[in-house]
């Protein structure tokens, strides 16, 4: 019996499927741990796949910020 085919994952031409990272600072604070900040693709709104009807070039924006 044929099993039915699940659709195909587009992956965001932006990020290539890597969606968030986490981006050093510099340095490390008074605990010993580094100090980075989150950013996520905005083309994709950090999910790593796009809809069929989405298009366009990521930009990343800042979203958290750590200690």
């Amino acid at each position: 019996m044929a099993q039915p085919t699940p659709a195909r994952v587009q992956i965001c031409p932006g990020c290539d499927g890597f969606a968030s990272a986490e981006v050093t600072r510099g340095g490390r604070d008074h605990r010993g741990h580094l100090r980075t900040v989150t950013v996520h693709c905005t083309a994709c709104q950090g999910t790593g796949t796009r809809s069929v009807r989405s298009a366009g070039y990521a930009t990343f924006t800042l979203v958290s910020v750590g200690r």
